[in-house]
């Protein structure tokens, strides 16, 4: 039996798991029972450093340690009948991340790509058959430091075992082109690495999907400004996703703003996750099944030595 509220534990308590841990203590649908982290901390709820410790006093957890332990956790949690929403990447293994998506079949199960649930999303989705015939899309990433200040205490995405900009962020916009075009094909991609062990400092390549081609170019470490773009060119009318939740048109002169009146967070994207804990399959949240077509395409970009 499912309680009401959702008997939840957060699992890696760095910056993504306080923020969805401090949106989960807000929220009607849940009752945050603890935290899980290898180093123990005050916070609101009781913090153990282990999963087994809790997990048979919840009902789903959610899992937000780095990528290389998500398989261990996620696996753990479907054995004993619990719902998972899980950070992205699924995880860096494919192997693990095929292992997971088996394990999720027939289990309330989701993916934490905050383009999910978007009203961009949503809308982008709506006029896409406006745009006439689709000729490209085309995902730029730019990050003046990497990681972003908000993550710099999680030195792991500065390394290329688990982090990078490709995992961390273009994973979200595979996911929107996923979404949008179905299934990705890769055609050719490749990244640049400064150093052995270090993040990727560039990555480009072309995707294919239902024959159109995605473009994608990312660079971090550069001057100038933190760009996350996402542009689909069609013949009648193009869209343009800009920093994640702006949305912008054009019939061939300037780009217009479409007015939205909201976007998506860790927020409302509970509210789909509780809504699939009870056995329902909301649109909008992600599943692992997505997330290990996304995983698939992104590890294409650094299977080359790094």
């Amino acid at each position: 039996m499912i309680a009401d509220p959702i008997r939840l534990a957060v699992v890696g308590l760095g910056a993504m798991g306080t923020r969805m841990l401090t949106a989960a203590l807000a929220h009607p649908d849940f009752t945050v029972v603890a935290g899980v982290d290898v180093a123990p901390r005050t916070l609101d709820v009781p913090v153990v450093t282990n999963l087994d410790d809790v997990l048979s006093d919840v009902d789903a957890v959610y899992v937000s340690t780095p990528p290389a332990s998500h398989a261990e956790l996620t696996t753990k949690a479907f054995q004993a009948g619990k719902a998972v929403f899980c950070e992205k990447p699924l995880a860096v293994d494919l192997a693990e991340a095929r292992t997971m998506a088996e394990a999720a079949q027939g289990r309330p199960n989701a993916v934490n790509f905050a383009l999910s649930d978007m009203v961009a999303t949503v809308e982008i989705e709506r006029r896409l058959p406006e745009l006439g015939t689709l000729r490209g899309v085309e995902i730029r990433l730019q990050f003046p430091r990497w990681p972003r200040a908000f993550q710099a205490e999680a030195t792991w995405l500065s390394r290329s075992e688990q982090g990078g900009f490709v995992r961390e962020v273009l994973s979200h916009f595979v996911y929107l082109t996923d979404r949008m075009l179905g299934p990705l094909t890769v055609e050719s991609v490749s990244s640049d690495f400064p150093e052995p062990g270090a993040a990727e400092v560039a990555a480009r390549g072309v995707l294919r999907g239902s024959g159109v081609p995605v473009h994608v170019s990312a660079f971090s470490g550069l001057a100038g400004p933190e760009i996350y773009e996402w542009t689909a060119w069609g013949t009648e009318r193009s869209l343009r996703l800009d920093q994640w939740a702006l949305l912008s048109t054009s019939d061939g002169g300037a780009w217009e703003p479409v007015p939205l009146e909201q976007t998506g967070s860790d927020y409302s994207r509970l509210t789909l996750f509780a809504q699939a804990v009870r056995g329902e399959r909301p649109r909008d949240l992600a599943d692992f099944a997505s997330g290990l077509r996304v995983a698939e395409v992104i590890e294409a970009f650094l299977r080359q030595t790094a």
